[in-house]
C-alpha cells in the first residue's frame, strides 16, 4: 500500500510546471469516439483517471497507444464498434457516463452501468438524461444501468437546470450529428467546456458559444481526425498557489493561464499572498501576514468547488475566523475530520464550515478520502510541525501529475513509501 509521507516544516523554493488538465483531457478523449478517425491528443496528462478513460475505450474497439516520454495520445476509432463498456471501469471514474452521449450519437443507441467516482456527493445524471431525451432518445434507468435508444436525434432546445458540466459536455456530444440546431441554456462555462469545444471543431463540428451560457450546435455528417493540445490544469495550478501560501513561501508557478485562475487569484489576494502574472507563469509570495477570509463555491466564474479543501486547509492555519460554505456538492467536508485529527478547529453546520485558526497543524496519520481530500491534506502536511502520513493516495493519483516529486523539486520533505 502506497502513502505519502511528509515532514512539514520546510519552506518551498523554484519553479514548478502544471500539467494538462484532467478534466479537459476525459471529455476529449471520449470525443474521439465522434471520429471514425485518428486523433493525436499531445501533452496529455499520464493519471490513473486518463488510463481507465483509454482502457473503457479500448474495450469497445479503439485503438489507443499511449507515450509516456512524450505525453501523447494516439486514438484510432475506426474499429469502434457497438458494446456494452466494463462495469468495473465504469464505476471506477464518475467521467465514464460522458462516452453516452457520442455513443448514443454514433450508434443511436447505448446501454451503460451507472458511473462511480470519489464519494463526494449524489451527483445525480438526471440532467445528462433529460438532454438525451430532448434530442428524441428513449432512454430506460433500471438494474443498475442506463440504456438509450434513437432512431435518429433531433435538435432541440435544452435548458438546463442547474449549470452542470458534465451534463453540458454529454448533450453537446450527443448533439454533434443531430439533425438541425441544438441549443443548451443554462449551460456549465468552464474552460474545459471551450477546450472540447475547440477539439470538436477541430473534427469539423460546429459548436458555438462554448464558454458562455448559451451553447449552440449545428449537426453536422461526419467528423475527420485532428491533432489537440489541452488546456492546463487550473486547479494543479491553484493548489501550488495554496502550497506556497500555506508555507509561507515565494515560489514561480508556469504553464498557467490567468483568466482560468482568477477566482483563486482573486481570494488569495485577499488573504493577503502577493501574484504577479507574467503571461504563462505566476510568482506567488506569501512571505508575510496574511487574514482569513469568507469562501462560497459557485459554478464557474465562481471559486472553484475543486478548490475548497486545499483552501480550507490554509484557512485553517490563519488566525481568526473563516467561514466556508459550499454550494456545488453535499458531501464535500470529508476531509474535515481528517483535519481535526492534525488540529484542525473546524464546525460543520449543513453546507457551511465554521474555521477557527490555529497556531500550526500537528503531524499525523490520515486517509485521503477523496482526490481534492487528498491534496489538502499534502498542503496541511506541509505546513505541519512533524510527520504526517497519508494513507489510500490512489484518490491523489487520479488528479495529480507526481504531485510529491514536484512538491520534493520545490523543496518539501516529501516522498511516497510502500508499506
Amino acid at each position: 500500500m502506497d502513502k505519502i509521507v511528509i515532514n512539514g516544516g520546510s519552506k518551498l523554493n523554484g519553479k514548478v510546471k502544471v500539467s494538462a488538465a484532467k478534466n479537459s483531457v476525459l471529455p476529449i478523449i471520449v470525443s474521439s469516439i465522434l471520429s471514425g478517425d485518428k486523433c493525436i491528443i499531445e501533452n496529455a496528462p499520464m493519471l490513473e483517471d486518463v488510463c481507465v478513460i483509454v482502457d473503457t475505450l479500448r474495450s469497445l474497439g479503439a485503438e489507443i497507444s499511449i507515450n509516456k516520454e512524450s505525453n501523447r495520445i494516439l486514438i484510432d476509432t475506426t474499429k469502434l464498434v457497438y458494446g456494452e463498456p466494463s462495469s468495473e471501469l465504469v464505476r471506477k471514474m464518475r467521467a465514464s457516463f460522458l462516452i453516452m452521449g457520442p455513443m448514443i450519437a454514433k450508434f443511436g443507441r447505448f446501454k451503460i452501468s451507472l458511473p462511480g467516482g470519489c464519494n463526494i456527493g449524489t451527483r445525480p445524471i438526471d440532467l445528462h438524461l433529460k438532454g438525451f431525451t430532448a434530442l428524441g432518445a428513449e432512454v430506460n434507468v433500471g438494474h443498475g444501468y442506463v440504456e438509450a435508444k434513437a432512431n435518429k436525434l433531433i435538435g432541440n432546445k435544452i435548458y438546463l437546470d442547474f449549470p452542470s458540466v458534465g451534463a453540458t459536455e454529454n448533450i453537446m456530444m450527443a448533439a454533434i450529428f443531430a439533425d438541425g440546431e441544438t441549443i443548451i441554456e443554462n449551460s456549465a462555462e468552464e474552460p474545459e467546456i471551450e477546450d472540447l469545444a475547440k477539439f470538436l471543431n477541430s473534427m469539423g463540428a460546429e459548436v458555438i458559444g462554448a464558454g458562455s451560457d448559451t451553447i449552440k450546435i449545428i449537426g453536422v455528417k461526419n467528423l475527420k481526425g485532428t491533432v489537440h493540445k489541452p488546456i492546463c490544469d487550473r486547479i494543479e495550478a491553484g493548489t501550488y498557489m495554496a502550497a506556497a501560501a500555506i508555507t509561507r513561501s515565494k515560489i514561480v508557478i508556469s504553464g498557467i493561464n490567468e483568466e482560468h485562475i482568477k477566482p483563486i487569484i482573486a481570494k488569495l489576494t485577499e488573504i493577503g499572498v502577493s501574484m504577479e502574472v507574467n503571461g504563462d507563469e505566476i510568482i506567488v509570495d506569501a512571505n508575510r501576514d496574511l487574514r482569513p477570509v469568507d469562501i462560497k463555491t459557485m459554478p464557474y466564474p465562481g471559486f472553484p468547488t475543486d478548490m475548497q479543501a486545499q483552501m480550507m486547509s490554509l484557512l485553517c492555519v490563519l488566525k481568526g475566523t473563516s467561514i466556508v460554505t459550499e454550494t456545488i456538492f453535499e458531501n464535500r467536508f470529508m476531509h474535515v475530520q481528517e483535519l481535526k485529527r492534525m488540529g484542525a478547529n473546524i464546525k460543520i453546520d449543513g453546507r457551511t464550515a465554521v474555521i477557527e485558526g490555529i497556531e500550526k497543524f500537528s503531524g499525523s496519520e490520515v486517509k485521503a478520502t477523496d482526490l481534492r481530500a487528498g491534496a489538502a491534506l499534502i498542503l496541511a502536511g506541509l505546513a505541519a510541525e512533524g510527520t504526517t502520513e497519508i494513507s489510500d493516495v490512489y484518490h491523489i493519483d487520479r488528479g495529480y501529475v507526481d504531485i510529491e516529486g514536484k512538491l520534493k523539486a520545490l523543496g518539501a520533505d516529501i516522498e511516497r513509501k510502500y508499506f
